[in-house]
């Protein structure tokens, strides 16, 4: 796997692609509002933009501009993605690291 570095610097542009763990998945998708819901909620506090966002079924790309000062993009997407594993079917295997947050 690829080790990339995203240097913290406040105010700045960054490219992102989150991927399923099981990338033969179509999770994104098939839940698409629930995921719309916690990334409205998540971009709202603290403020940050969203310039562009492609989801597939099984992994989206994204490139978020924080405000000057922050660069904070970690949590950002912690919060959306323990937000968005909450709300799948119990049906979905979830790993014991999202089910215990």
């Amino acid at each position: 796997m690829p080790s990339y570095v995203r240097y913290p610097i406040p105010g700045r542009c960054y490219f992102f692609t989150v991927n399923l763990a099981k990338r033969r998945r179509s999770l994104l998708v098939d839940h698409a509002e629930a995921l719309r819901v916690f990334i409205r909620t998540v971009r709202r506090s603290p403020l940050f933009r969203i310039e562009v966002m492609g989801v597939r079924p099984d992994h989206l790309h994204a490139i978020f501009t924080l405000p000057p000062g922050d660069a904070d993009f970690s949590t950002r997407w912690r919060l959306i993605k323990v937000g968005f594993s909450r709300v799948l079917p119990a049906t979905q295997r979830r790993s014991g690291s999202r089910m215990s947050q």
